[in-house]
Order: C-alpha cells, then structure tokens, then sequence
C-alpha cells in the first residue's frame, strides 16, 4: 500500500500533482517544474521531503560503530556538526548515501534515502553486533521540510526562528520555527541556502502553512520532486540509483572526497575502493550538456566513433541554461573522446561538463 507524509493532505489542498515514488504519494510539482525551480533559484522554494527515513544510532562505541559502516570520518566530528557519508558494500558498491548528524558523543541522527531506509537498516543491523552501540528505526518521529533558497534566512527571521540565526553550513541546532520545536540543519540538495527542518509529524502541516504564508512577500513558492531534481543536478549532485548503486563505487562516482581511507579506524569497502582506486576504474560519471532543450532521458547509450561506451543515468531541462544536462557512466579510456547520444536512431552530440553547471551558493 502506498504510503502517506503527514504533510499529504497539505500537498493535495495547495494543487500538490502526486505521484508514487518509492512507495510514497509525493508532490512531483504544484503548478510548473521551471517555475517552482527558478524560484528556488531566485528566492525560495519549500519541499515537502517527509519520505526520508531516520535512524539513531547511540550508545558507548556508537562512533566507532559508525566509522566502520560509514566511508567518511565519523571520528572528527563535533556535536552539531552534519556530515554527508557513503555506505559502502565489501565490493566497494554503495549501499546508499546519507548525512549524519552529531548530538552527542553517544548519540547520532542518520537522515536515509527513501528508497533505500529498509534496505539501510537491515545494513546496518547486520554489522553492529561487534559493538556496543543501538539502532533504532526513527522514521515515524519526524516530519521532513525543505527550505531553500536566498530569502531562506529573511523568511527565517519573519518566522521568529530561534537557532537559525549564524547557524554554519553543515550544522544543526535545536531550535524552533513559528513556535514550534525543530532540528533546524543547515543543510540541502539545491545547491542553494537553505535549512531543512526535523519536525513533530503532528506540527508539520501548521509548519508549513507559517512558513508558505511568511513567504508569500518573498517569492516563495511549494516545490515538488521535478524541480528538486533539476535543481539537485545542476549543482552536480549525486542522486542514488543514477549517478551511485551498488554497482557504481565512490571511484566512479568521483565521490572520494567522502572516503577518508587514511581515517583511523577500517571500514566497510576499503580494501576494494583502495584497490580500485590504484589501477585506475573501468568505468566513471560524466556530466555534460546537451546543446539543446531536447532532454536526454536515463537508459540512453553513449557512443563515441558508432560505437556503444556507456548509458545515461540522469538527464533533465536546466530552467537556468535554458538547455538539456545529464550524466553518463561511461569507460574510463573514452572520457576525453567526443561523445554523442542514440536519440531514436540519430546521434546527437553531448559536451562534457565539470559540475556544477551552475554557480551554488549554499
């Protein structure tokens, strides 16, 4: 059956066009995908991200139980610090990708990809019993809101935010917005400033409708699921599924900037990231765009001299360069070679990129 955020029937009543996404009713847009994006781009944007699954992880060698799952240092962390992690497979694929955030030395917040929560703690359960640490499913404890933007802060202030204020990017506080208690983190996938909020699931729609109302003389505007992707691709983000899977490790993904292998402690995946890592990766991400506003859809092969090197794993419209953008996972020899796309029989010319396309200013 498919599931519901507490925020459903906010979504519904504003002009929410739902649609079933990883076993959730989500808002895709409201009224138009470019428009919601732009607004994001140029004020602000509320997304409803309720989906997202929670989990506590707490108890004496919770940071050590951490360091071995996670790719990142869990170690180097302060309290009200976020930090952005992958979880790796022995292989060196992804079991998905998450944030972390610090409450206490003993106690820490995992935020899950919806898709893959049950998944990821079924992960996380089978590696913890050589530690003394707890997990516990905290899904059901929090309503997810997403603003984003450059008014954020302004809209923040009109809304008596207590905690916002200097609040550092890839922090956190407890805090409270309109009244009402949140974990206020400085964190996002737009690529913009923004926070999102942690929220009673019984607050979340009197949250949201303050915050849409204290927007209104902002520009704010409700977005839903297209405008997050676009947004989050170009600012050359990586989605699960696309650009990171279980097939697709860190040193493809040019994600090594999470995989701290000099970290003290060994986790999970090393050994094959480590390796792979020194003889060179059979296959890696690209970006490009595509010299057009003709979208170059996922599943589409990549070719260079006619012949087959790779697939599309995310392409989408750029509102702000008015043209196509994508990414491929492609053979690690042709990623310097000229590139174009099978378009129904006719090939079509792509430009690699380096992300983001786009300026972020987070």
């Amino acid at each position: 059956m498919i599931r519901k955020t507490p925020l459903n029937n906010f979504n519904v009543a504003h002009g929410g066009r739902m649609v079933d996404f990883a076993g959730w009713s989500m808002p895709v847009q409201y009224k138009s995908i470019v428009e919601e994006h732009k607004s994001t781009r140029s004020a602000a944007g509320l997304f409803d991200v309720s989906h997202m699954g929670e989990a506590l992880v707490s108890g004496r060698e919770a940071t050590d139980y951490l360091d071995f799952v996670l790719t990142n240092d869990i170690s180097k962390m302060s309290v009200g610090q976020a930090l952005y992690s992958l979880m790796c497979f022995e292989h060196g694929g992804v079991v998905d990708d998450l944030l972390v955030y610090k409450k206490s030395e003993t106690e820490y917040l995992l935020c899950l990809n919806a898709s893959n929560t049950e998944k990821d703690l079924a992960w996380l359960e089978s590696k913890r019993d050589r530690f003394d640490a707890a997990l516990s499913d905290v899904s059901s404890d929090f309503a997810l809101l997403a603003l984003q933007g450059p008014k954020t802060f302004e809209i923040l202030q009109d809304l008596e935010a207590e905690g916002s204020e200097g609040l550092r990017y890839y922090h956190f506080t407890e805090g409270s917005v309109a009244g009402l208690p949140c974990l206020i983190s400085r964190t996002g996938y737009t690529g913009e400033r923004g926070v999102e909020l942690f929220v009673a699931p019984e607050s979340a729609a009197k949250l949201a409708e303050s915050i849409l109302l204290a927007g209104k003389n902002h520009g704010l505007v409700l977005a839903g699921l297209g405008a997050r992707d676009s947004l989050r691709l170009e600012a050359g983000y990586s989605l699960y599924g696309h650009e990171i899977n279980e097939g697709i490790s860190p040193v493809q993904a040019n994600l090594m900037w999470t995989v701290k292998l000099n970290k003290a402690s060994d986790f999970i995946g090393k050994a094959a990231i480590l390796a792979e890592k020194d003889v060179g990766p059979k296959k890696k991400i690209v970006f490009f765009k595509a010299g057009s506003r003709r979208i170059v859809r996922s599943d589409t092969e990549v070719q260079t001299d006619g012949r087959t090197i790779g697939t599309v794993v995310s392409g989408t419209f750029s509102p702000e360069l008015n043209e196509a953008i994508g990414s491929a996972l492609i053979n690690s020899e042709c990623s310097e070679a000229e590139l174009s796309v099978d378009m129904r029989g006719k090939s079509m010319r792509i430009f690699q990129t380096k992300p983001p396309f786009i300026e972020v200013k987070p």
